[in-house]
């Protein structure tokens, strides 16, 4: 099992990211897909959810309107389109794949924002 970020990187205040997270070795159409996130010095804390199908999204209020998540289950991937980025966005993003008592998380990739 395994779940790869990709996408991290040095972007300005009020510029764009997307993150990708592939999956293998599990059947990634069953399972709910979450992002998380960590601050330096904070805990980790979710940022975005999108159901097996894809039909249901859910947002932290502080990314509201400003992140998209969405999922290939042809690709077995899943993203998060992040615009309008701020400085307090900077973190390590990780996703995280449930189903029932399953649950997987990849390793992070990084997103520093700053000028």
């Amino acid at each position: 099992v395994q779940l790869v970020e990709s996408g991290g990187a040095l972007v300005q205040p009020g510029g764009s990211l997307r993150l990708s997270c592939a999956a293998s070795g599990f059947t990634f159409s069953h399972y709910g897909l979450n992002w998380f996130r960590q601050a330096p010095g904070k805990e980790r804390e979710w940022v975005a959810g999108i159901s097996s199908a894809g039909g249901r999204t859910n947002y932290a209020d502080s990314v509201k309107g400003r992140f998209t998540i969405s999922r290939d289950n042809a690709k077995d991937v899943v993203y998060l389109q992040m615009n309008s980025l701020k400085p307090e966005d900077t973190a390590v993003y990780y996703c995280s794949a449930r189903h029932l008592s399953s649950e997987y998380w990849g390793e992070g990739t990084l997103v520093t924002v700053s000028s």
